[in-house]
């Protein structure tokens, strides 16, 4: 705060008159309100404003993101906070001040009333809906991609990350029945269809009602909406967006509304680009919206079932209404029939009536089944989806490293693997009678293991890697990489590494290879 405070007084040339700290969103950053000596009178006389809002965030990238993107959609005169100031490291800047009103409050009425909304509260809709092409199209153009966080593209990848999020944290805790290979297969084609369309518009990622300020126009007639919180961008397609707005669960559509607003939407998207069939976007707009329930459903389930928030255990009803209301409107326009499927008896348990206990704090568990719930459509797919199936066997390669010399290196080519921080547990190097030492020598072994810090970090490691591996086995993967951080790599990532290889290879009998690359000490647990 101090560092922020410092940042506005050398931007402004004066200390602020008073400092107001604003309620926290989802995300980690701290937001105050900086109000300046004489408020109006201030602004008039040297054009410093009477507010502006200052930042403080904890990730830089994602800062680095929306501070380049504003500066960008600026210089496009696109409706967004003009950035004031930014510190060297980019933790923390300051940007005008849009006010307190933001749409989620100015539609609070109609939302409250079940979705009744009035016409004031549906013109700010169709002016906002009709707003966000401009900042997807023409906020594109001379966009540099690379600075997006946490990836330039909307691809495969991201996309089946978000339907194995979905799969984990809600639909495994419902206790349904289900085929996971065959479902993984389908998620497969879902994500090849989703991203079959290259697009060169802005995908907003988080475009919502709260993300959306309202602003008096100069003339004091007309509200106007400013977008915020744009952060998570990247190139991707439109649909995405729309499909994010008009399907919020707490938010409460009608659906006459969502039809009204989608063609407003499509008519003011002909006014930047060169728009496909009407019959083509909806078919594409249905699978975004279908792709969008899914991932949000994966969010209430962690935030729910997981984390025990309330608000999101509420949430969970209307968001399958909606899955409920898009399965029942469109019943033959996804070609994914074992999903769908899966889909329709998920919208048909009865706890979705009235959620009282989440299922996975139940005692028996996850339930799955070996039997043949689904016959078989030629359309499925095969029920595996890796070229590395059935090849193993599989080879676990085991690292400790010094993060002065960086990362190792993943020799196999297939990349991704494991990096454990092991900083946060007592250092015996800190110490003369180790220093010399490494974490293969017995008092280093002692120190650390009468200590306790390593091995209840090391429990949690080793619950993760045990379930890695045995998939991997399963699956018939080659190649798994663990590697192991700390400051000088010698003695807690070195008996982190060790300990770690010796109970992968005593458990699962798997030839295990261990570089401490520090130490220039190799070794091979052969299979057993």
């Amino acid at each position: 705060m101090k560092q922020l405070i410092e940042l506005y007084r050398n931007w402004s040339g004066a200390e602020p008159a008073r400092v107001e700290r604003l309620a926290g969103a989802g995300s980690n950053r701290e937001y105050y309100r900086f109000y300046s000596s004489d408020s109006i009178a201030a602004q008039e006389d040297n054009g410093v404003p009477a507010t502006v809002i200052g930042v403080v965030g904890t990730s830089r990238d994602e800062n680095h993101a929306f501070i380049y993107l504003t500066h960008h959609f600026t210089q496009r005169q696109l409706p967004v906070p003009e950035i004031l100031a930014v510190s060297s490291d980019e933790v923390r800047y300051l940007q005008t001040d849009l006010g307190a009103l933001s749409l989620f409050d100015a539609i609070r009425g109609g939302r409250e009333a079940g979705g009744r909304y009035n016409q004031r509260e549906k013109q700010l809709l169709v002016d906002t809906i009709r707003a966000l092409p401009n900042i997807q199209i023409r906020g594109a153009r001379g966009l540099e991609w690379e600075n997006c966080y946490p990836q330039p593209e909307f691809d495969q990848d991201g996309v089946l990350f978000d339907l194995n999020y979905f799969k984990y944290c809600f639909l495994k805790a419902t206790e349904l029945d289900f085929h996971e290979l065959k479902l993984e297969a389908n998620f497969r084609m879902f994500a090849k269809d989703l991203t079959a369309e290259k697009s060169e518009s802005f995908l907003y990622r988080d475009f919502q009602a709260r993300n959306v300020m309202l602003v008096p126009t100069s003339d004091g007639q007309r509200l106007e909406p400013f977008f915020i919180d744009y952060q998570g961008g990247r190139r991707g397609p439109f649909y995405y967006d729309l499909a994010s707005f008009l399907w919020q669960a707490s938010a409460k559509y009608p659906q006459k509304l969502r039809r009204e607003l989608i063609y407003e939407y499509y008519d003011s998207l002909k006014n930047y680009t060169e728009v496909p069939s009407e019959r083509h976007f909806v078919g594409r707009l249905s699978l975004f919206v279908l792709f969008r329930i899914l991932q949000v459903l994966g969010a209430y389930g962690f935030r729910g079932y997981f984390e025990r928030k309330k608000h999101f255990l509420d949430s969970i009803p209307p968001a399958m209404d909606n899955l409920r209301g898009l399965l029942q409107m469109n019943p033959d326009i996804f070609p994914y029939p074992y999903m769908m499927d899966m889909l329709k008896r998920l919208t048909e348990l009865p706890q979705f009536a009235h959620i009282e206990e989440p299922a996975i704090n139940r005692a028996d568990g996850y339930k799955t089944t070996d039997s043949n719930i689904y016959k078989t459509h030629p359309q499925d797919g095969p029920a595996t989806f890796s070229k590395y199936d059935g090849k193993g066997p599989l080879v676990v390669r085991v690292y400790s490293f010094s993060y002065r010399k960086g990362i190792p290196e993943d020799e196999s080519g297939n990349g991704g693997g494991y990096v454990f921080d092991c900083r946060s547990t007592h250092n015996p190097g800190r110490y003369e009678p180790y220093k010399k030492l490494t974490g293969l020598d017995e008092p280093v072994i002692r120190f650390l293991e009468d200590d306790g810090e390593i091995l209840t970090f090391l429990d949690n490691v080793y619950e993760l890697a045990d379930v890695h591996v045995a998939r991997y086995i399963q699956r018939g993967f080659t190649s798994l990489m663990f590697s192991f951080g700390c400051t000088g790599g010698q003695h807690r990532s070195v008996y982190s590494a060790q300990h770690l290889a010796e109970h992968i290879h005593e458990k699962f009998g798997v030839e295990v290879r261990i570089c401490h690359r520090e130490q220039n000490i190799t070794q091979t647990l052969e299979a057993k």
